[in-house]
């Protein structure tokens, strides 16, 4: 278990947690990402549990980071651009309150730059509905079992076809392809 006040550390609920975890490893400066759970109520919930969705958890990814590398900023920059931040109940095929959105702050700092990022995305007009992701304060994470760690990497097929097949790839492609 981490310091919830860990300033190394950067704690995002983007869905399912298999997607989440690419974008940040790829990134200079990101020294782990770890599948896990967190913002609920049940110590050392199992998968089966929270996707049974009476835990109170999200899937989150936690990311460690070398600050001198990679800022919490362009943490939150990857956030934004991997997830859909106008679906108050899940992420594309994933429905239910396990798979909301929310970054979790672990210091004052984090916080302010998170909701300083939230107005500057909802300002910008990407989106026609309103931005939903919470942004809460950090709290307990639980690490996912083993097999869901890196699952891209495991099971690189099978996690291509989930990535297209549940909306998320063409949502992201056809938001942010043309911005970038």
């Amino acid at each position: 278990m981490s310091d919830i006040t860990d300033p190394s550390l950067a704690t995002f609920a983007g869905g399912c947690f298999w997607c989440m975890e690419p974008p940040f490893e790829r990134l200079e400066g990101v020294l782990a990402v770890e599948s896990g759970y967190s913002g609920g109520r049940v110590e050392n919930p199992s998968y089966d549990e929270v996707c049974a969705g009476g835990t109170g958890h999200l899937e989150v990814v936690q990311v460690r980071f070398d600050s001198s590398k990679v800022s919490y900023g362009q943490l939150l920059e990857v956030f934004w651009q991997n997830i859909d931040p106008t679906d108050a109940w899940g992420q594309f095929a994933d429905q239910g309150s396990q798979y909301r959105t929310a970054i979790f702050c672990h210091t004052p700092e984090q916080r302010l730059e998170a909701q300083a990022s939230k107005e500057a995305l909802a300002a910008a007009g990407t989106f026609e509905r309103p931005i939903v992701t919470e942004i809460r304060d950090a709290a307990l994470f639980y690490p996912a079992e083993d097999h869901h760690q890196d699952y891209y990497r495991k099971e690189p097929e099978r996690y291509q076809g989930y990535k297209e097949g549940s909306g998320r790839a063409g949502f992201l492609r056809r938001i942010w392809e043309p911005r970038n």
